[in-house]
């Protein structure tokens, strides 16, 4: 090879690989749809008290709902344009994959299944959950062991059904599943005692029990978790950009607990914090918002809305809210818990 050819070869490889390695850029289709509508369209579940339930005003509160407030604040600067489309089981996957809605924040358990086959991207967990058992406290029941040959109400099309024939399978217990596509008839059948248990996730239970005349008195909710249920948003694949949106979101939520960052002291760390994770979170150093589309103050505005990750835990499913459900595994990393937020740099 000639000189001349050798450098012409050495100058186009390397833009020819680039190329072919390159992942294909994404226009943002869906924050940009977001902005021009002015408004984040959020699936959310038709009503499971401390994750996402209407009030007699069509107010919406719960985890899941101040996740989709955090995400309109840090996109459109008010956590307020946010609209709440209720959705069923069956609905839930095809309102996203469709388009119908920008995320689907609806207490979702994260799965291999789910993240392979449906065009759909996991993105963080808000919630560490397990399947467990409710049963009349006058049953006597006190362990899942004894729901040997038993009767127990479930919802169809959920991994809860397949949890349940698993485990009764693997302990030889020969439960008889009494399933329903819709959970309210589920948990109607239950309180009408066509069931001696019902079984979801242990923080649906606990819903369930805060909803009912002296819940704690006259329902038990069984000490065995018989899965793994790890519950968060999910976004359509094939927008990067949204993508990442919703996961630095709620990242910035868990980091911003972590560096006591609150609802009532935002604004103040960022005039004043020495701390170089707060300036980076709070946009007083680094701009981290333009390498999401986003501006300077986009986790500032999150924060401001919601508080951080333990004030949104603590208000809808604490200790002292209606649910009373301990931190546990969603305490923070460092304090025996399972959140830990990605570097905020």
């Amino acid at each position: 090879m000639n000189t001349p050819l050798r450098q012409i070869c050495a100058l186009a490889l390397p833009a020819l690989a680039a190329l072919v390695v390159a992942p294909a850029a994404h226009a943002g289709k869906t924050l940009d749809g977001i902005k021009a509508r002015g408004q984040v369209v959020c699936g959310v579940n038709t009503g499971l008290a401390g994750f996402a339930v209407a009030d007699a005003s069509g107010r919406w509160s719960g985890l899941d709902v101040d996740v989709c407030r955090a995400l309109a604040a840090a996109v459109l600067g008010d956590g307020q344009k946010v609209k709440y489309v209720p959705l069923d089981v069956p609905q839930r996957f095809t309102a996203l994959q469709s388009g119908e809605v920008d995320v689907l924040s609806r207490n979702s358990t994260f799965s291999l299944t789910r993240d392979a086959s449906l065009g759909l991207h996991q993105t963080v967990v808000t919630y560490y959950d397990g399947q467990g058992f409710m049963v009349p406290a006058k049953s006597k029941i006190r362990n899942a062991r004894q729901l040997k040959g038993q009767a127990v109400c479930v919802q169809s099309g959920t991994t809860t059904e397949k949890n349940l024939l698993d485990y009764s399978r693997t302990h030889s217990l020969d439960i008889k599943p009494v399933m329903f596509e819709k959970i309210d008839a589920a948990t109607g059948a239950y309180l009408a005692g066509r069931c001696i248990a019902y079984t979801t996730d242990a923080s649906g239970l606990a819903s369930l029990r805060s909803r009912v005349p002296n819940g704690s008195a006259v329902h038990t909710i069984l000490p065995e978790l018989i899965s793994k249920e790890p519950l968060g948003p999910m976004v359509r694949r094939g927008d990067d950009e949204w993508f990442a949106v919703v996961k630095w979101v709620i990242y910035g939520l868990i980091e911003a607990e972590e560096y006591g960052v609150t609802q009532a002291n935002a604004d103040q760390l960022k005039a004043s914090s020495a701390q170089p994770v707060v300036q980076r979170l709070l946009g007083s150093s680094d701009d981290t918002g333009k390498l999401l589309g986003l501006d300077r103050d986009w986790m500032l505005r999150a924060i401001k809305t919601t508080g951080n990750y333990g004030e949104i835990f603590e208000r809808n499913v604490g200790p002292k809210s209606a649910l009373g459900l301990p931190r546990g595994l969603n305490n923070q990393w460092n304090k025996q818990g399972l959140m830990y937020a990605f570097p905020m740099r």
